[in-house]
């Protein structure tokens, strides 16, 4: 299950904005904020901007792989929160269908299978993984990129039975 503490946390504007800029500086000078969150879903957006930018007058990739695996991980911070157990990003596919020129809103719904993998890692000592969608859309509700990432979650040493 979800930590509600976890959730509240990330959803304080000044809170996110402070652990951005000292765990995650570039996402933090890209713009990226959460819209929503909850145990099941998490929306991120990513702003086109000069920080942003590529030469061809849309988003950087890497930009919208940002966020996209933003709305991913914060859902699995909000699973393993104040639990014994590591995650790692074990792979990521992607594909672009249209130029981000605006503000992408990238959503995850997948929280729920996020947190029974964890569950799974928790109750049998071994990692899991798990591969979640991310969907980024513009202001128009057009797909601009779908990213796939894959999540590997275990039980921290210290915390196995000897």
């Amino acid at each position: 299950m979800a930590s509600p503490e976890f959730i509240k946390l990330i959803r304080s504007p000044v809170r996110f904005r402070l652990y951005l800029l000292t765990k995650l500086p570039s996402a933090f000078f890209s713009g990226l904020r959460i819209g929503q969150i909850d145990e099941t879903q998490c929306t991120v957006t990513v702003p086109y901007k000069w920080f942003t930018r590529n030469p061809f007058r849309s988003t950087y990739f890497a930009c919208l792989g940002m966020a996209a695996e933003m709305s991913t991980g914060v859902l699995a911070m909000s699973h393993v929160y104040q639990k014994p157990v590591s995650m790692l990003v074990v792979g990521m596919e992607a594909t672009f269908s249209k130029k981000a020129t605006g503000i992408t809103r990238f959503h995850c719904p997948d929280g729920l299978a996020i947190g029974q993998t964890i569950s799974l890692a928790i109750s049998t000592g071994e990692g899991q993984t798990v591969k979640v969608r991310s969907l980024g859309v513009n202001a128009a509700g057009e797909s601009v990129a779908e990213f796939f990432i894959t999540w590997s979650f275990k039980v921290k040493k210290s915390y196995l039975p000897q």
